[in-house]
């Protein structure tokens, strides 16, 4: 699987890295190494890929292990990371079990821990992406905000209600207060994320019924109507 050299740099071709194989070697010895931590033998593998939805004979399997195959599709590696109990990635770049891999090609090799941080956009480099990706990430540590202020609230308000005596009472209308104040800041931590998601055009997340007010009133809904008629 020797790659072309033609203008990369390389006099010889047999200094050309064969990062195509590197790649696959790396997976396929992760995927044998966890199977025998698991104690599962090839074919309750594939058993497994099979129960997934996506059959992955024993053939292919062993094929793959023993560095026979000439491929692996990246379904492939999804399903056996899942039949494997693990993620894909850690297929991918072993953090702990190798000591080096080969990014892309014609690079020279660096640490798993770098190469997974590029992989999944979280190291320092430039990515046309990289403000989305921020803005989804705050989106989603907002709405875990929300969601655990806003069962804190209900214990409280259960609290307030079940007090026996006025310290208690008291002290359970400090807590309700703290709760509410948390939902406030997480619901504006989600406006603002919200905003800048839809600036730049992407698709906004979920928004379950109870956080329905985050969103500004569509134009024409009854509440605008409503504040019309008001005036």
């Amino acid at each position: 699987m020797t790659q072309h050299i033609l203008d990369a740099g390389y006099d010889d071709e047999d200094d050309v890295p064969e990062w195509a194989d590197h790649v696959m070697a790396t997976v396929a010895a992760e995927v044998r190494r966890r199977r025998k931590e698991l104690r599962m033998s090839a074919q309750d593998l594939a058993d497994q890929c099979e129960e997934l939805g996506h059959p992955i004979p024993r053939n292919v399997i062993a094929n793959m292990e023993s560095g026979r195959r000439a491929n692996l599709p990246l379904v492939d590696v999804m399903v056996l990371a899942k039949a494997l109990h693990t993620n894909p990635i850690c297929l991918i770049y072993p953090i702990g079990y190798i000591a080096e891999v080969q990014r892309l090609p014609y690079e020279h090799r660096i640490a798993p821990w770098e190469a997974m941080c590029w992989f999944t956009a979280q190291d320092s480099g430039s990515l046309a992406d990289r403000d989305m990706l921020r803005y989804q990430r705050e989106h989603i540590e907002a709405l875990g905000e929300a969601r655990s202020a806003m069962a804190s609230e209900s214990y409280a308000q259960y609290a307030v209600k079940r007090a026996t005596s006025a310290t208690g009472r008291a002290e359970a209308l400090r807590d309700q207060a703290a709760c509410l104040e948390r939902i406030d800041m997480a619901k504006q931590r989600l406006r603002v994320a919200r905003s800048f998601i839809r600036r730049d055009r992407g698709l906004l997340p979920y928004l379950p019924p109870e956080l329905a007010d985050v969103d500004p009133p569509e134009p024409g809904s009854d509440a605008n109507s409503t504040e019309e008629n008001d005036l």
